[in-house]
């Protein structure tokens, strides 16, 4: 998925304008509704509550490019974001998901400014940003919010390379599995918007592959999928037809939450 394909952050593209009109509901919407902002310190968030800017993240919105400085970093909310690499033939695959328990944009304080990847926004919704100098002086000036961005990319780095075990190794069947998982420990409901192109694509697998692995769930009354909304009937029955991956990545996101709530809230 290149960012043709998407809307750029500085307001281009066809979805732009909807996005721009979305931007007075993502006013409302809490900021501590994304676990890491909720994690900071009370002397810590009295700094931030002036530096985040809450931001609508419609659909395909492409928060950073391979290669482009990035300028902000983005808390979501409620959207889910994914974390891509695109070929040169323009085949991708997704690599990570970012929801409300994270942040895009970890380049920016581990001194890199840009990335190889891309992020792109799959599923829409709200969240906050803030600045990239921003980020960096409260990253430098904050032992607390250091170790708490720490500890969030090494969550992050766990996921990418269990996702990276899960798309050699295991099906399609059970990546697809894995993959709904992810999106409902993000999404307050059980509906998700996702279309079999679009799966395909942040899978890395052929559509006919998706399609495939989808009819068999939908055959096993573990989902239902009508015109690109994915809704799970049977959390259960996914979890037990999935990998081991979705459980391993979460286990460590947990332990790593769990840490970061002692050591700012002690």
């Amino acid at each position: 998925m290149s960012s043709a394909a998407g809307t750029r952050p500085d307001g281009s593209g066809a979805a732009a304008e909807a996005g721009r009109q979305a931007t007075a509901r993502a006013g409302a919407v809490a900021p501590r509704q994304n676990r890491l902002l909720a994690a900071l310190p009370d002397a810590d968030w009295l700094r931030w509550r002036s530096l985040l800017e809450p931001v609508a993240l419609p659909l395909g919105q492409v928060l950073h490019e391979s290669g482009v400085p990035i300028r902000h970093a983005y808390f979501p909310t409620t959207a889910i974001v994914s974390l891509m690499h695109v070929t040169e033939n323009g085949a991708s695959a997704g690599i990570a998901v970012v929801g409300d328990e994270g942040v895009v944009g970890v380049p920016l304080f581990m001194g890199a400014g840009s990335t190889t990847g891309t992020a792109v926004v799959h599923s829409a919704g709200a969240g906050l940003r803030i600045g990239g100098a921003a980020l960096r002086a409260e990253f430098a000036r904050s032992p607390a919010v250091m170790l708490l961005l720490l500890r969030y990319t090494q969550a992050l780095i766990a996921q990418m390379a269990q996702i990276a075990v899960c798309n050699r190794h295991h099906s399609v069947d059970q990546q697809l599995c894995r993959w709904l998982l992810m999106n409902l420990d993000r999404l307050p409901g059980n509906e998700l918007v996702a279309t079999h192109e679009l799966i395909s694509q942040l899978l890395g697998v052929r559509r006919e592959g998706v399609t495939e692995a989808a009819l068999a769930l939908q055959r096993a009354g573990l989902i239902e999928y009508r015109r690109g909304h994915v809704t799970v009937r049977d959390r259960a029955g996914i979890v037990q037809r999935s990998c081991e991956c979705h459980a391993v990545v979460k286990a460590e996101y947990d332990r790593l939450q769990g840490a970061n709530l002692g050591a700012t809230h002690c």
